[in-house]
């Protein structure tokens, strides 16, 4: 399991594998390393040596975000650690991959990382809708508890771990760590403003950690291999491989395990078959729906956190929503808008007001009644909403990002939609 271990016993013909042929095939390994031979410490320092960063979107480093935990005596009577599986980002099904084909993946890294951070309770908080994980999930959790991978004194380590699935109620705000961990103390999904931050006042003022799904998945690979192995399997700065993905026209929609690195024309042509016949690839959101546009022609670029940032946009959960020049581009805008605009949480004016109001502009140039004046609208409202520290969280920043990119890049087809009064292609058609 060099190559591709995240998806190395993900069969769909099987199924997922229990306790026992998990075992066989390798799994385990990372929680018998962490638990006889590694402190808390240096479980938090090999994957803080290893580059792992958090792939729900944020990137951010997975083992500096551990080490912020306190380490006093009084604080490790209640820790909590979370695994993030509410994939509701539109274009992004990755961790669906991961929750489906092996939980018990999902269990190990959980395990780890909750012995480096010293919790003895995990969350897994899972999309609503993914039925099939839960059931996946709750006969995988039985099944390692039953085999005494979870429960008190694990491996006759002292230390004892147990978690918990908690279906969600089906809310976008609910990806921002500090809403989930409201929801989940049963109250309406909002962000909480920082500091304190999760880690030291976190689920019920407990030091807590959220991780992604595919971050902790990657969190037995390195502390059984080591930081060098990981390091080595990026084709850049950034180690491990990543689940990349891409939707929209073209033969083969999928995801796929492949080294962090490699270049978003490979992805396209080589592992989706490329575009089909009769379309030809316009643009891009190259992580998701809060992610800038790139054009056709940065294809070349490698999909990896400083490379995509360099190009115009972020990596955000590496799986691309492609645009064909068969799809009206102001069409696509209004029904990301609408969707953000109906996830906001309410909680900042900019988000609750200015989020609805962006719908209402790009509903008007789709339907034929917007004026010249409304794409100086939305360029303020991309303006003001898009850097930053201006909401609460970054919902509001993310839904502006395709919005300040496509003025930008389909600013033809924004001034065509008001001067013929309607989309060209609606037209046409």
């Amino acid at each position: 399991m060099t190559e591709r271990p995240l998806t190395a016993m993900i069969d769909p013909a099987v199924g997922p594998p229990d306790c026992a042929a998990y075992g066989r095939a390798g799994g385990w390994r990372g929680v018998r390393a962490a638990l006889r031979d590694m402190t808390p410490d240096a479980v938090i320092d090999v994957v803080t040596r290893s580059t792992l960063r958090g792939r729900g979107g944020a990137g951010f480093g997975t083992g500096q975000k551990w080490s912020f935990v306190p380490k006093d005596p009084a604080a490790t009577r209640r820790k909590y650690l979370i695994a993030n599986a509410d994939e509701m980002e539109p274009g992004t099904f990755k961790d669906r991959l991961l929750l489906e084909g092996n939980p018990l993946q999902l269990i190990e890294g959980m395990i780890v990382a909750g012995y480096a951070i010293q919790a003895g309770h995990g969350v897994i908080f899972l999309r609503g809708e993914y039925h099939v994980a839960l059931d996946r999930l709750t006969r995988a959790i039985a099944d390692a508890r039953a085999t005494g991978w979870l429960g008190a004194d694990i491996l006759g380590s002292g230390f004892g771990f147990d978690i918990h699935v908690h279906a969600s109620g089906g809310r976008y705000i609910c990806g921002e760590e500090t809403a989930l961990l409201t929801a989940l103390e049963g109250k309406r999904a909002q962000p909480r403003s920082k500091p304190p931050f999760p880690q030291v006042g976190g689920l019920w003022g407990a030091p807590s950690v959220v991780n992604n799904v595919e971050t902790l998945c990657n969190v037995p690979h390195i502390v059984a291999n080591g930081a060098d192995w990981f390091r080595a399997l990026g084709l850049g700065p950034d180690g491990g491989t990543k689940l990349y993905g891409v939707s929209g026209r073209v033969r083969r929609p999928g995801t796929w395990e492949l080294p962090m690195g490699t270049p978003l024309r490979e992805i396209i042509e080589r592992h989706a078959g490329g575009m089909r016949d009769g379309y030809a690839l316009r643009a891009l959101l190259p992580g998701g729906a809060s992610t800038a546009f790139l054009d056709a022609g940065q294809v070349d670029v490698a999909m990896e956190y400083g490379a995509v940032e360099k190009a115009g946009s972020r990596l955000g959960t590496g799986l691309a929503i492609l645009l064909d020049d068969r799809t009206c581009p102001i069409g696509m805008l209004h029904n990301l808008e609408h969707f953000f605009a109906q996830e906001s949480c309410g909680w900042c004016t900019p988000c609750r007001d200015g989020l609805p109001w962006v719908e209402r502009l790009l509903a008007a140039i789709e339907d034929g009644t917007g004026e010249a004046e409304d794409l100086d609208r939305l360029a303020d409202h991309a303006r003001l909403l898009g850097p930053m520290g201006r909401t609460f969280c970054a919902h509001a920043p993310g839904a502006m990002a395709p919005l300040a990119s496509g003025l930008r890049l389909f600013r033809a087809d924004f001034e065509a939609h008001i001067h013929q009064r309607g989309c060209p292609l609606r037209q046409a058609a």
